[in-house]
């Protein structure tokens, strides 16, 4: 049995606390647009944008590397804005024996948050934590709210 971690980040959020639930439900096609440096493009494989049990193709780039994430999206709960995605196949799945990311918008003491937690197994002590995918999360988010605050 591999060891699971947690990793999590809360990104105050600039512009309205609508959007990111609605980028990533309605309109992934355009996150590469939003956050070039970060994600080249997106595919849907099966079903509908913004349904439960669709699969999705993520190209990114992480650490210098061009990545493939192939993800189905397991979850969605439109009035706590709360998404999760499981990964199939591609890089992370490649060394990690699970991954999951959840996105959450919240309000905490009227600050509005993205907060993502990344679950994720690793098959043993060599294969090291994903901090440079926790790092590529908030940096994605981050161009994500400057497109929309300005």
């Amino acid at each position: 049995m591999g060891l699971k971690s947690v990793l999590c980040a809360k990104i105050e959020m600039k512009a309205n606390k609508d959007v990111f639930h609605d980028v990533f439900t309605n309109k992934p096609h355009h996150v590469s647009t939003m956050s070039p440096l970060h994600v080249q493009g997106f595919e849907l494989l099966e079903g509908d944008i913004g349904t439960v049990g669709s699969k999705i193709c993520w190209n990114y780039t992480l650490d210098g590397e061009n990545k493939i994430s192939k993800q189905i999206l397991e979850t969605i709960d439109h009035e706590k804005k709360v998404l999760t995605f499981k990964e199939l196949e591609g890089d992370v799945t490649d060394k990690y024996d699970s991954f999951k990311a959840t996105l959450h918008i919240e309000t905490k003491d009227e600050i509005d948050l993205v907060s993502w937690t990344l679950e994720y197994e690793r098959p043993n002590e060599n294969v090291p934590e994903l901090i440079s995918v926790l790092n590529f999360v908030v940096g994605m988010t981050k161009a994500i709210d400057d497109h929309h605050a300005n």
